[in-house]
């Protein structure tokens, strides 16, 4: 497989990257601002599942960590493993959250910008809830 094209989606957040970290890393707070686990998710031993308009998906986050990575990866029923790279990133008395989304085998250019004006969304979602 080749390389994917990527695009680097972020907003900055005024607050400490701790609190948006310790908020955004927990998967039972992804529903309050990722809208596409809107359905909110179960824990499944190690993992997540969410029911949603793909159908059942399976969730695996990294462990917590001191970097600010919330890494994960989205198995959807049909076997297709998606990585989703998120960090929260220190930046003076804020921080960045920066998603990076890749562009699948087969996506549309339209598709592309969906999924890309999709994230921009969540991400204001958290950049609200997190300066209230």
């Amino acid at each position: 497989m080749s390389t994917m094209p990527a695009k680097i989606i972020h907003r900055s957040i005024e607050r400490d990257w701790r609190d948006v970290y310790d908020f955004a890393r927990k998967p039972e707070n992804m529903p309050l601002w990722a809208t596409g686990l809107a359905t909110g998710l179960e824990p499944n031993g190690a993992d997540w599942i969410a029911h949603g308009p793909l159908g059942t998906i399976k969730v695996s986050f990294v462990p917590t960590n001191e970097f600010g990575v919330i890494d994960h990866t989205v198995t959807i029923e049909s076997g297709l493993r998606v990585y989703n790279a998120l960090r929260i990133v220190p930046n003076g008395d804020g921080c960045e959250v920066m998603f990076t989304l890749l562009r699948l085998p087969g996506m549309t250019d339209a598709q592309f910008s969906a999924d890309a004006a999709h994230v921009e969304k969540d991400l204001a979602m958290l950049k609200a809830l997190m300066e209230r």
